[in-house]
C-alpha cells in the first residue's frame, strides 16, 4: 500500500515514516510543507496520504487545503488528516464533498501503534476513521437530530469513529443483527435510500454531524 505522509517535525516524520514501513506500507514521498504536498499527491496518487492540518509556511491550513485540492482534483483520494487539537471544522471542511476516504486523528492517537495502523488501512480501503473525541467536540457544538433514538445515535456515533457493524455489536453488547437494525432505522430516518453512487455510511454520519 502506497502512503504519501506529509508532516514539518523530523522526528515525527521519520517515526510515521518507520512505523508504517514496519507494517509494510510503501512510503512513496514524505514531505515538510504544504507547497509540496499537492504536487506529490497529484503525480503519486497513494493509496492514501497521512497529513498534517497545519503546515509551513503559514502553519494554519496548509496541509488540509492541499488535501482538499488534491480530492477535488482525483475525487476519493484517501486522506488521513493529523492534528495537535481538535479544530471541528477543518472535519467538517474535509468531509463536504460527501466522498469515503477520510480520517481525522489527534496526534497523541499515533501512540497506539496498532489502532493507528488500522485506521490508516480503513481510510484507504474508502472507510472513515474519526478521533472519539473530534466526533465528542463535534456534536457537543450542534443538538442531536430529533428523529433519532438514544441507541441509533451511538450506533451513529461508532460509524463515524469508523467501526464496522461487527466492533460496533462488541462496543454496545448487541448482535450484528441488532446493529444492522439500527442501521438501517437510520437511513430510513436520514431520508437516505440505497443509492449505488453514495456511500450511505459517509452521508449519514455527514448528516449527524451537520445537524
Amino acid at each position: 500500500m502506497r502512503v504519501v505522509i506529509a508532516e514539518d517535525l523530523t522526528l515525527l516524520r521519520d517515526g510515521l515514516t518507520r512505523l508504517l514501513q514496519a507494517f509494510d506500507f510503501d512510503v512513496v514521498d514524505a514531505v515538510d510543507n504544504g507547497p509540496a504536498l499537492l504536487p506529490a499527491l497529484l503525480r503519486l496518487r497513494p493509496d492514501v496520504a497521512v497529513v498534517d492540518v497545519r503546515l509551513p509556511p503559514t502553519y494554519t491550513d496548509e496541509g488540509l487545503k492541499a488535501a482538499i485540492a488534491a480530492r477535488a482534483a482525483v475525487p476519493g483520494l484517501p486522506v488521513l488528516v493529523l492534528s495537535q487539537h481538535v479544530e471541528p471544522l477543518y472535519a467538517r471542511e474535509l468531509l463536504t464533498d460527501q466522498c469515503g476516504g477520510v480520517g481525522y486523528l489527534l496526534k497523541e492517537r499515533v501512540s497506539d501503534v496498532e489502532l493507528f495502523v488500522q485506521n490508516v488501512q480503513q481510510v484507504a480501503a474508502g472507510g472513515t476513521a474519526f478521533d472519539p473525541e473530534v466526533v465528542a467536540q463535534m456534536l457537543a457544538r450542534r443538538e442531536p437530530l430529533a428523529d433519532l433514538t438514544a441507541r441509533e445515535r451511538d450506533v451513529l456515533r461508532h460509524i463515524a469513529e469508523g467501526r464496522s457493524n461487527a466492533a460496533i455489536a462488541g462496543q454496545l453488547f448487541i448482535t450484528e443483527k441488532v446493529v444492522s437494525k439500527h442501521i438501517n432505522n437510520i437511513f430510513a430516518k436520514l431520508g437516505l435510500p440505497p443509492s449505488e453512487g453514495e456511500n450511505r455510511r459517509v452521508m449519514a454520519v455527514l448528516r449527524y454531524l451537520d445537524a
